[in-house]
């Protein structure tokens, strides 16, 4: 049995400054995993949901968030504010 091949993507999403999140890193194999080793070191929440990444692996870096994907993507936004709230000053990685 082949083992899965590890897709990863980083999107940014100011709500100030955009109107929708961009993606600002994709891959597969070696750089999904440097995607996830810098989120890691930089303690920047890690959200799995593999359809999602597989869709977002294949866009392009800079690319818009599509609006079929904003449903999707506002789990991710609202996942990451609920960490802010849950950790508000405090430091550390979120894994599983």
């Amino acid at each position: 049995m082949n083992k899965p091949i590890k897709l990863a993507a980083a999107l940014k999403y100011a709500e100030d400054e955009m109107e929708s999140p961009v993606v600002v890193a994709c891959g597969r194999g070696e750089i999904a995993e440097k995607i996830i080793q810098t989120a890691a070191a930089e303690k920047v929440p890690v959200y799995r949901d593999p359809s999602l990444a597989q869709l977002l692996a294949s866009m392009e870096t800079g690319t818009e968030i599509p609006p079929e994907l904003y449903p999707a993507v506002a789990r991710i936004i609202a996942f990451v504010w609920q960490l802010d709230e849950k950790y508000a000053g405090k430091i550390g990685a979120v894994s599983d």
